[in-house]
Formats: structure tokens, sequence, C-alpha cells
């Protein structure tokens, strides 16, 4: 499961920082790697990949296209000769070191369908105060360096007097923050490469309020209760909906807000090239939600009835993306057997069919109405044994079998723990998957 880093604290800190530490050393290495990415974004490969992904988000039949979560990557596990030991010294620097650094190590090893474009990204400087509530939790870790943990959640939503903890989060925008960071950043590349502002919804606007309120609520506490006390449970959603809606509506009023149709992940699906956003009206002074991809999911609704799940989520989650011009949905949810539901979605355009779907029926139910966005399990990423063969011969399935019913597909590597030390795993998942897709072309 994913967190909201538009309200993550930690996330915050990383994007308030000031730059006033920079050295001459520091702005030197920043603006090699600036070249090198301008570089990269000049190969024609570029375009064609843009093309790609244009054809799937506009359900014309091309091969599949994949995209390689690189957030859900386990980084402490993949350096290879120093490639990404950050040089900068200040906590600014190696931010934006950091960024620009596992770009280049994704394009040298395991490119698959990404895009570079001619920019690096000055994020605009956002406080959030967020939920008034955060995950209370005991850790259980395997690697003291992976950031992937072991969560047990302790309760702190009991009752109905307990929902007065969730508050609309309060957006500020420090203004000159944004313009001195973004001038610095600026003077930094002195035209190697572009420099793009990125609004508060960044390259990933993710929306799944049952993430956040298992976090609180309990899991099996939280599923016992849709029967047992479902009044409180509509309450609790109802509650926290507007809360994120209370968030996006400072969001556009603050003018906040980036495009997400270029080389940004929509959902928890691929890259969000579109010939249809923004709609028509689109003022770029003034970024709206219509003129963007939104998203939803309710990935503990797995188990759920279609009926329970349109009745505690998804009805509620309608108030999110009616606001959007074209969404996704779904994550790590069983969702092929709830295509009844999910056609109520407004501008639904990709559904996220995840290791645990049937194939035959997936590939049946979602057809060439949507796109359908596969994730290959990442747990053979993880086995003791690397078994290449075995990782083909899942792709090749699915694959054959979504081509024989014309779905547009798009395949998204997601959720790795681990690859054990040898980053090689992906970088050849990578190769095979691009081998696979080719052969499986529209």
């Amino acid at each position: 499961m994913q967190n909201d880093w538009l309200v993550d604290p930690a996330r915050r800190t990383a994007l308030t920082l000031s730059g006033t530490e920079l050295t001459e050393p520091d702005k030197k290495i920043l603006r090699v790697l600036g070249e090198r990415l301008a570089a990269i974004a000049t190969l024609p490969v570029q375009s064609e990949k843009i093309a790609g992904w244009r054809a799937i988000n506009g359900l014309r039949q091309f091969k599949p296209m994949i995209n390689i979560w690189t957030d859900q990557i386990p980084w402490h596990e993949m350096d290879v000769d120093g490639e990404l030991e950050l040089r900068t010294t200040g906590e600014w620097s190696r931010f934006h070191e950091w960024e620009m650094r596992k770009l280049i190590y994704q394009w040298e090893h395991m490119p698959a369908d990404m895009v570079i474009e001619p920019a690096v990204y000055s994020p605009l400087v956002v406080d959030n105060t967020a939920f008034g509530i955060t995950e209370n939790v005991d850790l259980a870790l395997t690697d003291e360096a992976n950031s992937v943990v072991s969560r047990h959640f302790n309760i702190q939503i009991r009752d109905e007097d307990d929902l007065e903890k969730i508050k609309v989060p309060v957006v500020t925008h420090d203004n000159a923050g944004s313009e001195a960071q973004y001038r610095q950043l600026r003077e930094i590349m002195d035209g190697a490469i572009e420099v793009r502002k990125l609004g508060a919804n960044g390259f990933l606007f993710w929306f799944a309020p049952w993430d956040e309120l298992i976090r609180w609520w309990g899991v099996q506490e939280a599923l016992i209760d849709l029967y047992d006390r479902p009044d409180l449970v509509h309450k609790a959603v109802d509650k926290l909906v507007n809360a994120y809606t209370g968030m996006l509506d400072q969001f556009e009023q603050q003018d906040l807000l980036t495009l997400n149709n270029g080389p940004h992940q929509t959902g928890s699906g691929g890259l969000g090239y579109t010939d249809e956003l923004p709609p028509p009206g689109y003022d770029p002074a003034h970024i709206r939600a219509k003129d963007l991809w939104g998203s939803g999911a309710a990935q503990i609704f797995s188990d759920v009835s279609p009926r329970m799940h349109w009745e505690f989520s998804l009805r509620y989650e309608l108030r999110w993306m009616n606001r959007f011009g074209l969404n996704y949905y779904g994550c790590c949810d069983v969702l092929h057997r709830k295509m009844a539901i999910m056609e109520k979605i407004p501008n639904l355009r990709k559904v996220s069919m995840s290791p645990f779907i049937n194939p035959d029926e997936a590939v049946a139910n979602v057809g060439n109405r949507y796109v359908f966005s596969y994730k290959p399990n990442p747990a053979v990423l993880a086995e003791d044994t690397w078994h290449l063969d075995k990782a083909e011969h899942e792709l090749e399935n699915v694959l054959s079998k979504a081509k024989a019913h014309g779905c547009v597909v798009e395949v998204i590597m997601k959720d790795i723990s681990t690859v054990r030390y040898q980053p090689q795993r992906l970088w050849e998942w990578a190769r095979m998957a691009a081998e696979v897709t080719e052969r499986y072309g529209g």
C-alpha cells in the first residue's frame, strides 16, 4: 500500500529544504547530471515511447507498454560501481542529485518504456497539516536498510467521537521559497536543461481513503465493522473523503497543481501522455482537477463483495474522481469481478489488474473498454533463486490471453520489496519484458 505523499510530513520536509548550503562543487555535480539527462532526452526513442503511451491511453492497439515504479524499488540494494552514490554535500543538493541519479540509473539498466524529457523539476514549497491523525504502529523489520516493513496498527478509531480526530488539511504555499529554489536550480543548470516547477500533486496524485482509514482503525476491525457498525463506517468514509476534497479545493484555489499528462504515473499505472488532457478551456495559470488524471483505490476491499465495495467505498470516492478529466482505478485490489461497479466511475480509462486476478476472467471482463493495467507478481524477484523463465512464462500467459480478447495493455512492475541484493534480476526482467511485449504488439 502507498501513503499519500501529499500529507506525508517526511516528504514535506524534503520539499522545503533551503538551498543556502550550496557549494561550487555541488553546483558542478548537479549541472553535469542535468547535461547527461538533456543528452538522453534528445534520443529519437523518447518520441517513440511517447507515441506508444499516447496510443494505449487513447485505447488504440499498440504493443503493451511497460512502466517500472522507481518509488517502489529497494534502492539500497541497487547500487553498482557507485552509480547511486551521492557526491554533493548539502541536503537540497542531495535531494536533486538523488532524483537525477535514479533517472540515469534506470535509463542505463532497466529503461523499459520510461521517457526522459529535457527537464528537471523544482517542487513548490507547499506545507500540509495532514488529516489530524497519523498511524501509530509497531514495526517488524527484516532489513534495517529497507523502508518496506511489516506494521501492526494500534487502533485510534473506536467510536463516533474518534471521528472528530479527522480534519481537513490546511494547505499553505511559501511562494517566495518556491521562487527562490526555482531560480537557484535554473542558475545551476544555466541553459543545460529546462527547469520546470512541480506542483503539489507532483508525479503521483494518489487517492485511496481506505489506505488511510485502516491505519487508524485496524484492518480486521474495519472489515468487521462493515457488518457490525455500518453507520459508523459510512460516517468515517464520508468525513475522510470530505477532507480529501477540501484539500483539493485548496490546491485549485491556490494554483498549486501541475499537469500530469506527461512522464507522470497515472494512479498505480503507466505514464500519462494523452491527447485528451487538458480539455478545452484549459488555462495554464489556473490548472483544475478536470485538466488532470485522477485515481482511486480500495486495496483492503479485495475480498469484499462488489455491492459492499460500492456502498462503503466507491460511491464516496466518486466525489473525488468526478472532478478529474481521466481516471485510473485500483492498485493491489482484485477487480476483475467488479467491472460492473467500475463502469460507474466517470472518465475511467485504466483499471488495475493485480497479480491476484484470474487472467481468463479478467481479460474477458475488461476487453478493450479500458486499459488493462497488468501487475506481474514482484515476488519472483525476491525468491532464493532467480528464475527469469518463470517470470517470462507468467507474462506470456497473461499477454496471450489479453491479445486474444483485444485488450489494450500496460505492464506495471511495482511493490518490489527486495531483489536479494542482486539488482541484475530487475535489469534482466526489464529486458525480458521488452522482448515479450514486442511480440504481442498491436
